[in-house]
């Protein structure tokens, strides 16, 4: 929709007519007025792409595991002190 001024509202066009292309004055090609982009990745984010590209999943053990969530075995007190232990020392 092209609006012009406060009393004109034209409906919608086609996303290439009635467009025209305008010559630019820039040269063509990369310039040097601003930073290149650049992507940064975590070392955990290569880690995980890699663990889930090379296929590496022990389907036994994630069965097992989904069973014992399943019929709700998995969490044991040993298993949260075990964990809580971790955070904690992760904690300092």
């Amino acid at each position: 929709m092209q609006i012009h001024g406060s009393t004109q509202a034209h409906g919608p066009h086609g996303v290439k007519a009635p467009h025209t292309n305008r010559p630019t004055n820039s040269p063509s090609g990369p310039t040097s007025a601003g930073p290149a982009d650049q992507l940064d990745i975590s070392p955990a984010a290569d880690a995980a792409a890699s663990a889930a590209e090379g296929g590496e999943v022990r389907s036994d053990l994630v069965a097992r595991v989904r069973n014992e969530i399943a019929s709700g075995t998995y969490e044991t007190p040993e298993k949260m002190d075990a964990a809580l232990s971790r955070l904690l020392d992760e904690l300092g």
